[in-house]
């Protein structure tokens, strides 16, 4: 499939363009250590809000314990310094199965498709780190983009209305990553062009997944749901935004 037909059902989901201020932003020579940065901690934010999801709403405390033990060796790379990025493509599996709550009614589809997301996330997470060590960027301690808070305080505090919600903005946060990857690629140099189509090539399909969650676990029709989220984020894409990271605003 084409890089386009990929792109169309993502661009009739998300509600505005990317817009060029902050293309003209990103492929700033001076700007790759910053977007690789925030990318690599986009990767594993993915990785932990999917994992959350399973362990709040869909199995059991010895199977959240095996969910932590995968994420432990990527978390702590980043939160403490410790271990061998280059030791991580070896570590990302899952060392025991992992059971849904029997009073879970969508448990099993929630832990399927988050298990394969949170595998792909923390591959993408080692890439990045690959191409941090050949484009010579050290990592080092970012604040976060105000994008994804900026989404989530808008979800309800009550059931299933909380799940539902977090569910419609991951698709959100999926597409828009989908989008920029394919914005920037044909602008910066063809080893971080080509990985950027091929993430888009593996990501496209998450968004689709985290709407037929949220839709699967809705009692009623999500249509307004998702309008209403799809306008809270293109507000936070389109307009002004003082810090620059890979799901920022217009730059100022």
């Amino acid at each position: 499939m084409s890089t386009e037909e990929l792109l169309t059902p993502i661009m009739s989901f998300l509600k505005c363009e990317t817009p060029q201020e902050w293309i003209d932003e990103a492929i700033k020579p001076e700007n790759l250590d910053i977007l690789l940065i925030d990318h690599l901690i986009c990767e594993l934010k993915a990785a932990q809000s999917a994992m959350f999801l399973i362990r709040k709403y869909a199995v059991d405390k010895t199977s959240g314990s095996a969910l932590l033990d995968w994420l432990q060796p990527f978390e702590k790379l980043i939160y403490k310094r410790e271990g061998d990025w280059r030791e991580l493509a070896a570590k990302n599996k899952l060392t025991k199965s992992v059971i849904p709550k029997s009073d879970s009614p969508y448990g099993q589809d929630l832990i399927d498709k988050m298990v394969m997301l949170i595998k792909e996330e923390l591959h993408h997470f080692y890439q990045v780190l690959e191409m941090m060590d050949h484009y010579g960027v050290e990592y080092k301690s970012i604040t976060p983009c105000r994008y994804a808070k900026g989404m989530l305080t808008h979800v309800k505090t009550h059931e299933p209305d909380t799940l539902i919600d977090k569910l419609i903005c991951g698709a959100y946060i999926e597409a828009r990553s989908c989008e920029r990857f394919a914005k920037v690629a044909p602008h910066v140099d063809k080893r971080l062009g080509d990985f950027y189509i091929s993430l888009l090539r593996s990501e496209a399909r998450h968004y689709q997944d985290y709407l037929a969650l949220a839709q699967s676990i809705s009692p009623k029709d999500i249509t307004d749901k998702v309008e209403y989220f799809g306008r809270v984020e293109a507000d936070l894409i389109s307009s002004d935004d003082t810090d620059f990271k890979f799901h920022s605003g217009k730059p100022v």
